[in-house]
């Protein structure tokens, strides 16, 4: 079996997933995993899809049209094999406070500083519920290194987030 990873993006209407699923799946392939999302206007997403090796040439040369019919365009990679990071535990972030650029090249840094490692990262803003501007809300799901106590961790995260006026919570996954 071929494991591909496709980022698709394009104007946002109806039926964009089902023309993607289809042409997957005429060609035995299987949606394993996909993040997708509504973002300026744009439909973006990336999914994980595995398909025989016998039949990947045929689904790579038949998602090439969505692009041509005005849909989607498709980028093809193939995955690469990823071993679990030996000595690695799973932590999940929440954040949430007032929004302003730089949190998270902020909180990014911080972890990469580190050697924690973001495995997910989801992210939006919102109006605040009293009308005082927007709201910034990100979660994360973190690989971090065995070595690293937890509580080290959660102090400079606690740290970074007096600074940047945001509320931040680091649990078990």
């Amino acid at each position: 079996m071929a494991t591909l990873v496709l980022t698709v993006i394009g104007d946002d209407k109806s039926g964009l997933v089902e023309a993607l699923s289809g042409v997957i799946a005429d060609h035995g392939g299987n949606w394993d995993k996909s993040h997708m999302s509504h973002l300026g206007g744009k439909f973006a997403g990336i999914v994980l899809v595995a398909v025989p090796d016998t039949r990947q040439a045929g689904l790579v040369d038949a998602l090439q049209p969505l692009a041509a019919d005005g849909l989607l365009d498709v980028t093809i990679t193939e995955a690469a094999v990823a071993a679990e990071p030996p000595g690695t535990r799973s932590l999940s972030l929440e954040l949430i406070g007032q929004d302003r650029a730089g949190i998270v090249h902020e909180i990014s840094a911080a972890l990469a500083d580190r050697n924690v490692s973001i495995s997910e990262l989801q992210t939006r803003t919102t109006n605040t519920p009293m009308g005082g501007g927007m709201l910034f809300e990100a979660t994360a799901l973190l690989e971090v290194p065995s070595g690293l106590d937890s509580s080290t961790l959660v102090d400079a995260l606690e740290d970074l987030a007096n600074e940047l006026m945001v509320d931040v919570n680091v649990d078990e996954a």
